[in-house]
């Protein structure tokens, strides 16, 4: 079925048992029109989301925490809301939660042991701004450890599922948030992208995700790994339903130093502009060795289409691509080092059981608290870190990092948007990379320049490889370009439907 085809026709509403399969490929736009027709309450969506988690979690382990009982309170409310005639675009649609944000009175683990007992006092500010407009939340999703790792291997929970395929990975580290979405558990999720970590899980799990550019959406409340580089994102099946998320989660907020003060913006505004005269850059460092034959495939079918829409390619130049990754394995552990020393068992989080002194506390519960990605990042940002590497390795990748800005910069000159492929191959098998931390970081290879050059960048679904795992085409704008990205990705999904597709095996 197409997109323009799919249609929702309202009786169906009355009969809540046939509630459940219509609603899986529902667009937020849909759901909110039925809500504000009284066609059902949120009661009853949010109702039928959580039987579909509890069926189905099990098998995929997408949620780490799920509390129905405060789910359906925060459902009660959004119905008063909507028969008030208070009710906006997102009032009473049941949001997943990526377990980075904190939530007042739920469990925040980050997918650690080391905050495995922490029930947070207060919101993150994107939370605040779900609950403003009376969104639900319907879980917290499970996630890498402190949001590092591009697997969904490291969590203190265990590994999440790929719905595609359960012997594959959904990447990472919002890897519970793309499985929540892609097995219709959540009509839309939060993610974190700190250097492809929304991008990345949504192209191998076959749905759509957005990383804005950095200090559009606030990061108070949003634990962090590395703070130059983490941003938050929605994730959804399609661009529009992002760009109604991303009208929610993007604004200035105060306490957040990084946060941009701009003029709010209708992110969903120029989703039906045509595309004739769009000037699409394709790096020639993207398409070389190391792609795999059907990503490639996939990907310049999807270039095909946008060339019938009416787009131009012209060719570009990222050179300084090829060191995105060691530069990022600088910096992002060097802040991780920093970020992290907080957890010392002292105020909140994991305290050892038993220790001598305070010195031996902060030891063991540290070492019994973290993962061994979150040690080797810890230890490798604190290497870069001290004297006598800090001019060595740090300021040297401050200054590639600057170089990698530049190279965008001069490829915006020449084009509109940039293209090409979200990953290298489709979802790798668990357990294939776990044990060889550099060939899990080669996962993130064309996503982790948009984050240090503070771009946005986004993931649509554009096909599928020989193994029948979906593929994902990377979007990357020129700041504040989000509008346009979103425009580019929704003319797209107008005329295909991978958006729409969901595994067989979960249709009934």
């Amino acid at each position: 079925m197409r997109p323009h085809d799919f249609g929702i026709h309202p009786p169906l509403f009355y009969d809540l048992s046939r509630l459940a399969n219509t609603m899986l490929n529902s667009s937020l736009k849909q759901l909110s029109a039925l809500l504000a027709a009284k066609k059902i309450s949120s009661v009853e969506l949010t109702g039928e989301f959580l039987k579909r988690v509890k069926a189905l979690n099990p098998d995929y382990n997408a949620f780490i925490t799920v509390d129905e009982k405060m789910s359906l309170a925060q459902a009660q409310a959004a119905d008063a809301m909507i028969a008030s005639g208070q009710a906006r675009p997102l009032t009473g649609i049941p949001i997943a939660q990526k377990d980075i944000f904190c939530t007042k009175g739920w469990l925040t683990t980050c997918g650690s042991k080391m905050l495995s007992n922490f029930v947070s006092p207060y919101d993150a500010g994107v939370i605040e701004r779900f609950n403003a407009v009376g969104a639900v939340n319907i879980g917290k999703t499970n996630m890498d450890e402190f949001a590092m790792g591009s697997s969904n291997e490291t969590s203190f929970y265990g590994p999440v599922k790929n719905p595609w395929d359960i012997t594959a990975v959904p990447g990472g580290s919002s890897g519970g948030s793309a499985c929540a979405v892609a097995a219709r558990m959540a009509p839309a999720a939060t993610g974190t992208d700190t250097g492809g970590s929304i991008r990345q899980p949504a192209a191998l799990c076959g749905i759509s995700g957005i990383k804005p550019t950095y200090g559009l959406v606030s990061r108070y409340g949003m634990i962090a790994f590395a703070s130059s580089l983490d941003q938050g994102g929605p994730m959804a099946k399609s661009a529009e339903d992002l760009a109604l998320m991303l009208n929610v989660m993007a604004g200035f907020d105060t306490r957040d130093s990084t946060s941009l003060q701009r003029a709010s913006e209708d992110y969903a505004r120029d989703l039906a502009k045509p595309l004739q005269g769009l000037r699409i850059g394709l790096p020639k460092e993207y398409f070389v060795e190391g792609m795999s034959a059907d990503v490639a495939r996939a990907v310049e079918a999807a270039i095909g289409e946008y060339r019938k829409l009416g787009a131009e390619t012209v060719e570009v130049s990222l050179p300084n691509t090829k060191l995105s990754i060691p530069v990022y394995y600088v910096l992002a552990p060097a802040e991780a080092s920093s970020n992290l020393s907080r957890f010392d068992g002292v105020r909140y989080g994991h305290r050892a059981p038993e220790y001598i002194d305070l010195n031996d506390m902060y030891q063991k519960s540290r070492a019994q608290g973290f993962g061994a990605e979150v040690k080797r990042r810890i230890l490798i940002g604190t290497y870069v870190l001290s004297h006598g590497y800090y001019d060595a390795y740090y300021i040297q990748a401050q200054k590639l990092r600057r170089l990698i800005a530049q190279d965008f910069a001069a490829a915006f000159a020449q084009c509109d948007i940039i293209m090409g492929p979200t990953t290298p191959t489709t979802a790798f098998a668990l357990g294939e990379k776990s044990g060889n931390p550099v060939q899990m970081y080669l996962s993130d290879t064309y996503t982790i320049a948009t984050n240090l050059a503070g771009l946005p960048g986004m993931s649509i679904p554009a096909g599928f490889g020989d193994n029948n795992r979906p593929v994902g085409l990377h979007i990357i704008g020129n700041y504040f370009a989000e509008a346009q990205m979103l425009n580019v990705a929704h003319q797209y999904q107008q005329v295909t439907d991978w958006h729409m597709r969901m595994p067989d095996k979960l249709t009934a």
